[in-house]
């Protein structure tokens, strides 16, 4: 029968050492919260049930994006020579990037300003070499 020992008890161990628990997103390799999502996917009642794949999913699409605006924000703040990142670096990121503006574009970021544009019309007329020597009005041209 039973000998007292180190026999396996139920599920396959008895005592001995634990196993250190491992992350769904270290799992997942993934530096967002996977459990979070999942928690908040559940709390937010979008469905009655939520598969083990969705919150991955998420986070990973989150976690891409988060990445993509602060490599794009990073590089304008390099052009403006500093070393912070404020709003307006991740506004002037954000609208310069084709996919991200039609992204964000109705979203309004605090302190971030607006992209410098000059209307066309309000800049000075250009003027060629060849209009001086050819007069404009016909009175001119006659005489």
């Amino acid at each position: 029968m039973e000998s007292g020992g180190a026999k396996a008890g139920k599920g396959g161990r008895k005592g001995g050492a634990k196993k250190k628990s491992v992350s769904k997103s270290v799992k997942a390799g993934l530096q967002f919260p996977v459990g979070r999502v999942s928690r908040y996917l559940k709390k937010g009642r979008y469905a009655k049930r939520v598969g083990s794949g969705a919150p991955i999913y998420i986070a990973a699409v989150m976690e891409y994006l988060a990445a993509e605006v602060l490599e794009l924000a990073g590089n304008a703040a390099r052009d403006n020579k500093k070393n912070r990142i404020i709003p307006r670096h991740i506004l002037l990121a954000v609208r310069n990037d084709e996919e991200l503006g039609k992204l964000l574009g109705g979203v309004t970021i605090a302190h971030g300003g607006v992209l410098p544009n000059i209307h066309q019309v309000l800049l000075p007329k250009k003027t060629t070499a060849s209009s001086d020597k050819e007069p404009k009005s016909p009175k001119k041209a006659k005489a």
